[in-house]
């Protein structure tokens, strides 16, 4: 395919560089679910808004309990046995929603026996185990997808074409806050480039806890990790030489997206232009109404559906990462977590 133009600013990454067709969100895709969990279930009733996904199984640590989910959120069949489902001819795809430390086990299993993956973040523990991960899945010729929701999210695929472009200048500041590392961690590599490569990390504090991330002597991110029970501000600040991004609050799953960007010829600084800010541009993106969720859901996982459509057109383009957040992001990302939780670690 050619480069698409003239496409609305939060278009899909994968169809703004022409790498896939839009109709293909119907492309059809048989899901196994490995975990009974609450991100689990949130994750199923998104992928019944996916033209093309079915909904086909689920496993979990005992049959009654995958049952119990299967009846209650419309999946087809229920297995007491990740194996026994994995190796399903019934199964294109498997969506991993166990905790963080069974990922790289579960995926693995999916991977061998000839699906593909869709992980929960984070990918792995570390980035060793990241890099064993995708290459059982080069191996075996399938798509392993780190599950970064957030990177699909309209208001993101909208800053990363304004940053991808130029529109805010040459970026030098990242700030940005989450209890979940992850969703901070990878907001450097959306800013600076998967293929910056970080110079310095220093990190402390566990929940309270804080890093900042180094990329060379004039660029760097500064990360906060307050704790979820806590009124923590949820936004992720892009600062170029030129403008400021803000994606707002909740920033890892923002609908909202503000620009600040001067009139040419004026510098960016309310402290060299009287006290004159810079015009605000705003921009929302409500969530399609094909999607609903009860009261409790996680904030905004309706956005779930962005991440599955793109699974869907990207698969059946043959792509094996989404370039929404491909291998070298999520890598990249990874390899920043695991310096920051040693140094934690170490005290």
């Amino acid at each position: 395919m050619t480069r698409t133009s003239n496409l609305p600013p939060s278009t899909p990454r994968d169809v703004r560089i022409g790498a896939t067709d839009p109709a293909d969100v119907a492309f059809p895709l048989r899901w196994g679910i490995i975990g009974a969990g609450r991100i689990s279930a949130q994750w199923a009733m998104c992928l019944h808004a996916c033209a093309g996904a079915t909904v086909a199984a689920v496993a979990a640590r005992s049959v009654d309990r995958a049952r119990e989910f299967a009846d209650k959120y419309g999946v087809a069949s229920a297995y007491g046995s990740y194996a026994e489902m994995v190796e399903s001819p019934e199964i294109d795809i498997v969506y991993i929603g166990t905790i963080n430390p069974l990922h790289k086990e579960h995926s693995i299993l999916a991977i061998e026996a000839g699906k593909h993956v869709l992980c929960e973040k984070p990918l792995a523990e570390t980035g060793a185990d990241g890099r064993t991960m995708y290459a059982a899945a080069e191996a075996r010729g399938v798509m392993l997808q780190d599950a970064v929701w957030t990177r699909f999210f309209p208001a993101v695929e909208h800053a990363r074409m304004l940053i991808e472009t130029g529109a805010i200048g040459e970026v030098l500041l990242v700030q940005s806050d989450f209890g979940d590392p992850i969703y901070t961690v990878q907001a450097a590599p959306l800013a600076f480039g998967s293929d910056a490569t970080p110079t310095g990390i220093t990190a402390a504090g566990r929940r309270p806890g804080a890093a900042i991330v180094e990329y060379g002597p004039d660029k760097c991110a500064v990360l906060t990790f307050p704790p979820m029970q806590s009124e923590f501000v949820e936004t992720t600040e892009i600062i170029g030489r030129e403008g400021r991004i803000t994606l707002e609050q909740p920033a890892h799953a923002p609908t909202t997206l503000t620009i600040r960007i001067p009139p040419p010829g004026t510098v960016p600084s309310r402290y060299r232009t009287a006290n004159v800010p810079a015009p605000v541009q705003r921009f929302e993106y409500p969530f399609p109404a094909t999607v609903r969720f009860p009261d409790r859901a996680y904030p905004n996982q309706q956005g779930f559906l962005y991440q599955a459509e793109a699974v869907h057109r990207c698969v059946a383009a043959g792509l094996r990462q989404c370039p929404q957040y491909d291998k070298q992001e999520s890598l990249h990302a990874l390899d920043v977590l695991t310096k920051i939780n040693a140094d934690v670690a170490a005290g």
